[in-house]
């Protein structure tokens, strides 16, 4: 037999294979619920405000309630999961990643992933002051964290913290690639914290323009005084109150003790219950970002500055005592 016949004879048996397997009748499409689905949620907020306060204690109301949880924490401080493990750090993935990659080991999960008491918690960590990039030290978090199996992994929800001041893209990252379903912004009733807020309301608005599909599912009014301009910022912007946590010396004191109030024999367990509760249910929306205009707004005029009077200075003002006059900045250049 020559090698003409032979591969004639390969490809009428391959086809012949092809065609049974295409005969085998596919299983019927599952109509059961899904069992598990990861939410991933990024929370944002001025640095100061208490997000990761609101973390430590909402993750760990959440593995009380039974769910799995992780616990990101991707701000630069490194504080979300010293509030978790009571003021002790852990080492952070950037750092471990370095010392690793020096010995010439592979970094793997105990090495940057500890728990409590049924909460797991990482910390991506950053660069010292003054010798890199925070954002780019996101992204490679990120990039040895999907390494490690990040999308493979089986809880309930992922919770990163994230520092929301600053408009390095690193930082905008879960919004910018879709890698969270959902943000939450924690504020309080300061021009700040709103404005970091709603700087936030308008990244998302920015990257669904761009065919994104992250959302804002709520705000957190954190250490909340009652005069009300978080809640009608909120109301402004089209997104829900998930919970109000007020100025109170006892949360305070124990915060700053690296105490967990978030347990469901606590006096605060109730308000941490219902706020893990509407984290869960909460559905992302599209936010409209307010103007710097209307943000003001929300504030007295004594205490945003909108009675003050914009004064021109004038060239005298800038060179002391002689004033000379220059009719224009043109350069004028002698004929030739």
């Amino acid at each position: 037999m020559n090698k003409q016949s032979t591969s004639n004879e390969q490809t009428i048996q391959f086809v012949d294979r092809l065609r049974e397997e295409a005969a085998i009748p596919m299983d019927a499409v599952s109509t059961q619920e899904v069992t598990k689905e990861t939410q991933i949620i990024a929370i944002y907020g001025k640095g100061g405000i208490g997000k990761s306060f609101t973390l430590a204690n909402l993750s760990y109301m959440m593995a009380q309630q039974g769910k799995k949880v992780l616990l990101i924490g991707c701000d630069p401080k490194s504080d979300t999961t010293s509030l978790l493990f009571g003021g002790r750090a852990c080492p952070t993935i950037i750092e471990t990643s370095s010392k690793k990659k020096l010995a010439g080991e592979p970094v793997a999960i105990g090495d940057v992933c500890f728990k409590r008491d049924g909460v797991y918690a990482m910390e991506l960590g950053g660069p010292e002051v003054g010798r890199g990039c925070g954002g780019r030290g996101i992204i490679h978090g990120f990039e040895l964290l999907e390494k490690l199996g990040f999308h493979e992994w089986g809880f309930d929800y992922v919770l990163l913290d994230f520092l929301g001041d600053v408009v390095c893209g690193g930082f905008g990252l879960p919004i910018a690639r879709d890698m969270c379903q959902k943000v939450i912004v924690v504020a309080s009733n300061d021009l700040q914290s709103l404005y970091v807020a709603n700087n936030v309301c308008s990244a998302v608005e920015y990257f669904r323009k761009l065919g994104g599909n992250v959302g804002v599912a709520g705000m957190v009014i954190n250490r909340d005084d009652g005069t009300g301009e978080a809640a009608n910022f909120a109301e402004a912007v089209g997104i829900p109150v998930l919970s109000t946590i007020p100025a109170n010396e006892d949360i305070r004191r124990k915060s700053a003790s690296y105490e967990i109030i978030g347990r469901p024999d606590s006096v605060w367990g109730p308000m941490f219950a219902e706020l893990a509760e509407n984290v869960g249910t909460s559905q992302p929306v599209r936010p409209k970002p307010m103007t710097q205009d209307q943000l003001l707004g929300l504030f007295a005029a004594s205490a945003v500055g909108r009675d003050v009077v914009l004064e021109p200075a004038t060239q005298f003002d800038m060179c002391g005592k002689t004033d000379t006059s220059k009719p224009t900045l043109e350069v004028v250049y002698d004929e030739v």
